[in-house]
């Protein structure tokens, strides 16, 4: 028997014995024509061997993902677990579009506060198909761009005034004594509260921008200095920074 026949009996079934009809004596139902023709077994022995994923297009956003590519684990695509040492903050959700050459692509972006309310802060955006993306991708940006803010020691406020600026915005900070509080609006108030400031103020003077505003916050808690940080950048005493007489030596020291 050739070994064509062979494989082609093998394939519908058949024993070596038994009666073989041609193909025209077969079903006519679409599922069985053309089951045991020599070129179907030679398209299903190397549709195995040689079997790739099947990629689509989609119009103006490039190939789609596959079957194969959807279900690769890379070790990332695991739960949101949120970390308890720093407190989140969304500050602002858009809806953003972006024009490509199929049409236009919505997305949302998010603004995000981070800070464990002890002296360190952060802010970040980011983009992403869903909100929750959004917010999640800005907190781990966010968490690479801490900052450390120097507090003073009794009342929890910014060591001098400043006035900093981002963008359009300006913002100014101002501290105060204990008691009073965090007077400030919008972006700063949650960036001044994050940061651990418990008593000052912050006023938003240049634009209403959210994002503008609070970067303004963080460059003027960034550029903060404390006296014994300016001294030791000028290798000086706090004392002659502050234009104090020096302490003069007792000598009412007995002689032995």
């Amino acid at each position: 028997m050739a070994p064509v026949l062979q494989a082609t009996m093998s394939v519908c079934g058949l024993a070596p014995g038994h009666a073989f009809r041609p193909q025209s004596a077969l079903p006519r139902h679409p599922s069985h024509r053309g089951v045991c023709s020599p070129m179907r077994i030679h398209e299903q022995h190397h549709s195995v061997a040689f079997q790739r994923p099947i990629v689509t297009m989609r119009a103006g956003r490039g190939p789609a993902q596959s079957q194969d590519d959807n279900n690769d684990d890379d070790g990332e695509s695991g739960p949101y677990v949120r970390d308890t040492e720093y407190e989140e903050r969304v500050i602002q959700v858009r809806r953003v579009t972006k024009v490509v050459k199929g049409g236009k692509q919505l997305s949302f972006r998010a603004v995000v506060v981070v800070g464990n309310n002890n002296g360190t802060v952060g802010v970040a955006s980011a983009s992403a198909k869903e909100v929750a993306q959004a917010a999640q991708k800005a907190v781990l940006k966010a968490k690479r761009r801490l900052i450390t803010v120097p507090l003073t020691r009794n009342a929890l406020s910014v060591p001098h005034a400043f006035d900093s600026y981002f963008s359009g915005a300006k913002v100014l900070l101002r501290p105060a004594s204990e008691g009073t509080g965090v007077i400030a609006g919008g972006a700063v108030r949650v960036v001044l509260e994050l940061a651990g400031v418990r008593n000052g103020f912050g006023k938003q003077v240049g634009g209403s921008n959210p994002l503008n505003n609070a970067k303004a916050a963080i460059e003027g808690l960034r550029a903060m200095r404390t006296l014994r940080q300016v001294a030791a950048e000028r290798d000086i005493s706090v004392a002659q920074l502050l234009g104090l007489p020096p302490k003069k030596e007792s000598s009412d020291a007995v002689p032995v």
